[in-house]
């Protein structure tokens, strides 16, 4: 979970007058589907990360499965509000779109030197959605060292499909990023990326809120495109990572292909290799000279 560049200055509302804040820019989309995750180090004010420690330690009202977003919380929550923090509502927007549902959201604690490790696992059940995906919002109101045990992912393993805890066996893969970042930091995860909570061995009650949003609108061009065409999209998408086996690896990237050229609306598009072009070719045109073939239909 790599914290992200600056963002590209964008309008505050659409054309209707909506809220939707600082939007993501294509490269930064890229890297969200390539690695599965988007970091946004120290977005959240301090006053509002002090506030959030008590806020999070009273508990959270529910809020029922499927809740649009406007209808969730209270109007002037901490909730909402840290929602509608510019960067925070602009990425949300960027990869769901404008009024997602609400699926579930928890508040975790971790005591001081309590807890164990969560084995790795997906938030999910297998998802066989090609063109659709969940995102979870994680926040943490104050800085996560290496002792409080941060969230522990892997990148580049949302596509790969996994039934919840069928990865819970795996101690360490290569590569993994257990986090440690400063206070306020915002991550999105994709919801099937690989991850799992780790003990707090420090002296500090450590806080996370979660929250997982499902689209409500087909998730396309939902970010601010002006660099679409920019070479670090490509870039970012053929990403390789160390836990990647030599030949899953390349079907990991065949995957976000796929994932791309759904999010933009473009059947053509695809990486230096052709992965899924030599895949997807479905020749229709008759060779010259051959004899055409006949259906039972035309013999009758």
């Amino acid at each position: 979970m790599t914290e992200t560049e600056a963002e590209p200055e964008t309008a505050a509302t659409t054309a209707n007058g909506e809220p939707r804040g600082t939007l993501l820019s294509s490269v930064q989309m890229a890297r969200f589907v390539a690695r599965g995750a988007l970091r946004l180090d120290a977005v959240v004010p301090d006053g509002m990360n002090a506030e959030a420690l008590g806020v999070l330690a009273d508990g959270m009202e529910h809020v029922p499965y499927g809740t649009p977003l406007s209808q969730a919380y209270r109007e002037g929550s901490f909730v909402q509000r840290l929602l509608e923090l510019p960067q925070v509502a602009g990425a949300l927007r960027s990869l769901v779109g404008p009024e997602p549902a609400v699926d579930h959201h928890a508040v975790h604690i971790r005591e001081p030197h309590g807890g164990e490790a969560q084995p790795l696992h997906a938030d999910s059940i297998i998802d066989v959605r090609p063109d659709a995906f969940d995102v979870q919002l994680m926040y943490y109101p104050q800085e996560v060292t290496l002792e409080m045990g941060g969230t522990l992912s892997v990148p580049g393993s949302h596509l790969r499909r996994t039934n919840e805890t069928d990865t819970g066996r795996y101690q360490n893969l290569r590569g993994q990023d257990r986090l440690v970042c400063p206070a306020g930091t915002v991550v999105f995860l994709h919801h099937g990326l690989w991850h799992g909570g780790r003990r707090n061995d420090s002296e500090t009650v450590r806080y996370m809120y979660k929250i997982r949003f499902a689209p409500r609108v087909r998730q396309r061009l939902l970010w601010d495109t002006t660099d679409l065409h920019d070479p670090r999209v490509n870039s970012e998408l053929d990403v390789q990572f160390p836990w990647y086996e030599q030949a899953a690896g390349r079907l990991e990237r065949y995957n976000r292909v796929l994932l791309w050229r759904e999010l933009t609306g473009d059947s053509t598009f695809d990486l230096t290799h052709p992965w899924v072009t030599r895949v997807t070719n479905r020749p229709t045109a008759t060779a010259p000279g051959s004899a055409p073939v006949r259906s039972e239909e035309d013999a009758a």
